[in-house]
């Protein structure tokens, strides 16, 4: 599927390019250093190169401006969710995942029943805490709410992925167990 680019990726790469352009040509022509001796202003070869105030300044607004225009096409534009806003397609999004997976977690309550009957006590224990907290719960959480050791849990929770009934998904230092 082709993805059409939005007016802010397109304004970001323009952005990008046009900061770039002026990034080299400020690095390519910085002011030259030049030797003075008395009055008179003597040019004694290029000793080296000196950037202004204003050179500094101009590096510097270009830089954040490659910068800012690069994230935005690294994220794929979305600054909306970055922002905290939703676009309409976002929302849309969200509104059918949170039904499928509402209809997904009222399809496992109604299967608890036969789920249960093959479940030792540990096992019925952790898949009913999981259950409980609508089908997603970090798997220290789960050693909370249990007082299972962590080690009860872990093998525990190998048993039910097993038997397709969780998933583990890693989150940072931790893991987040998910009804599959």
């Amino acid at each position: 599927m082709r993805r059409t680019r939005s007016r802010s990726e397109l304004f970001a790469a323009g952005v990008l390019v046009t900061a770039t352009a002026v990034l080299v040509t400020q690095f390519l022509t910085a002011t030259p250093t030049v030797a003075v001796a008395g009055d008179q202003s003597v040019r004694a070869g290029t000793l080296g190169w000196r950037f202004t105030l204003r050179d500094v300044a101009v590096v510097a607004v270009t830089a954040w401006a490659a910068g800012v225009s690069a994230t935005v096409l690294l994220t794929g534009g979305s600054t909306a969710a970055a922002n905290g806003t939703a676009t309409a397609r976002d929302t849309e999004t969200q509104a059918s995942t949170d039904r499928s997976s509402g209809e997904l977690l009222q399809a496992r309550r109604r299967e608890w029943e036969t789920v249960s009957d093959r479940l030792a006590s540990n096992e019925e224990l952790v898949y009913q805490t999981v259950l409980d907290a609508d089908g997603v719960l970090p798997q220290s959480e789960i050693v909370d709410r249990t007082d299972l050791s962590k080690a009860t849990v872990s093998r525990t929770l190998d048993s039910l992925e097993t038997r397709d009934l969780v998933e583990r998904k890693r989150r940072g230092m931790g893991n987040t167990v998910l009804l599959t």
